[in-house]
């Protein structure tokens, strides 16, 4: 079943709703002092363009918010460390913890980089709302029972989503296929949860060819060689950094898409360098939790965009949703305990108020289940370069909850993917 996002909408609750719409709550017990959240984003290198993204939504979000009134009265103010190796990501967030004495941390993109800090935030009993690398490996080995972490959706849902897509438009066409994805866990995930989808729709295929480059190669002519030598009829790849532009362009250069279709479930995070003239139509492209273009938009999404692309020339990706989701929970949370206590919550009662709450964010409506994981809305659909960008928006647009894409709590993914009743 395909979700309009007017359909989600009606599935959740006003009460939950209202405890992040602004104006609805202004305690009594407010303070002048600050709300101080720590934020935790690349800048530069291979994710320097996501983390960028991500820090324009929640600045654009703290001021929006700030002006009515902040989080329980109090006004928030964003005190920024970079994004970069694990272990140096883990010292600036400690110092973001111990030193700044923020009250909550937001932030980190990539796997790596997530597995490494959450279990620190867990060790110092800091709250932790992460942005995005959420991948089964983490989930089941670092972080399996958080008290202090949110994450992100599982970044598989994107995969499972673009695979059942590529089932329901090119199902009887799909006989050679071909992956090129990401050498670390996400890729290798998302490349066999493809392949399982396929195997359960009964799709009947041979697989030509594997390539696994390093994230951020910047020379893919040996792969994209490898891959036509194969002659697929369908690629599937999760390539999602800077090298996924050059992968397109290095491919359409070399003719490798002609006759081929293909399913690119991440290609939103490189929306802006996708240029028209190497990207082929009518593909899979996915947008993650925030399609900037959405017919149907809130007026929350269409104010963001508006403003967005009139600042920054540019149209924003699926972070600026993931950054708004994460700042928008916090406060939902933060506002619903404190209104039962009647004072500022402990860090416990918000830690047991936010999963309570299903909030309005960039993308859509979310919240976090019981086990501290988001659920929000994934967009997807056929692309097409009919439009009056220089890059390929959505012909087709499919709407699906994280609900019908990820394992549910205490499930193993693997299993789950072998037994669940998957939307299409």
């Amino acid at each position: 079943m395909t979700l309009s996002r007017r359909s989600v909408l009606r599935g959740i609750g006003a009460a939950g709703l209202a405890a992040s719409m602004p104006g609805i709550y202004a305690p009594a017990i407010a303070q002048s002092k600050p709300v101080r959240i720590g934020i935790l984003a690349p800048r530069s290198g291979a994710m320097g363009t996501v983390g960028e993204c991500g820090i324009r939504a929640v600045q654009w979000a703290a001021d929006r918010m700030n002006k009515d009134g902040g989080i329980a009265g109090r006004p928030i103010e964003l005190v920024f460390e970079e994004e970069t190796s694990p272990k140096d990501t883990i010292e600036r967030f400690r110092r973001l913890v111990l030193q700044e004495k923020v009250d909550c941390v937001q932030g980190l993109i990539s796997t790596g980089v997530s597995m490494g800090v959450a279990p620190v935030a867990e060790e110092e009993q800091a709250l932790l709302i992460m942005w995005d690398g959420t991948t089964q490996d983490g989930v089941k080995e670092a972080m399996p029972n958080a008290r202090y972490v949110f994450r992100s959706t599982d970044n598989e849902c994107e995969a499972v989503m673009a695979s059942l897509l590529s089932v329901k438009y090119f199902g009887n066409k799909i006989k050679r296929v071909a992956g090129i994805n990401p050498d670390y866990s996400y890729g290798r995930n998302n490349w066999e949860a493809f392949r399982q989808i396929l195997t359960r729709a009964g799709v009947e295929f041979e697989v030509v060819a594997e390539q696994w480059p390093k994230v951020g190669t910047m020379d893919l002519t040996s792969h994209i060689a490898a891959l036509k030598a194969a002659k697929p009829d369908f690629i599937f790849s999760s390539m999602l950094f800077a090298d996924l532009p050059v992968f397109m362009k290095q491919g359409s250069a070399a003719g490798l898409f002609e006759g081929v279709n293909l399913a690119l479930p991440a290609a939103g995070w490189q929306l802006n360098q996708l240029k028209k003239s190497f990207m082929p139509e009518n593909i899979i492209f996915g947008h993650n939790t925030l399609y900037f273009a959405l017919p149907d938009a809130s007026a929350l999404q269409k104010a963001f965009v508006d403003d967005y692309m009139d600042r920054y020339k540019e149209a924003p990706h699926w972070e600026a949703d993931r950054a708004y989701f994460a700042l928008a929970a916090y406060k939902a949370g933060t506002e619903a305990a404190a209104k039962a206590t009647g004072r500022w919550p402990k860090l416990d009662e918000i830690i047991d108020s936010i999963p309570k709450q299903e909030v309005q964010s960039l993308g859509g409506p979310g919240r976090f289940r019981t086990d501290k994981i988001a659920e929000q809305v994934f967009y997807q659909g056929l692309s097409t370069n009919d439009n009056k960008f220089d890059f390929p928006t959505l012909r087709t647009v499919n709407a699906y909850s994280a609900e019908q894409l990820q394992k549910p709590p205490g499930m193993d993914f693997w299993v789950w993917l072998k037994t669940a009743k998957l939307p299409v």
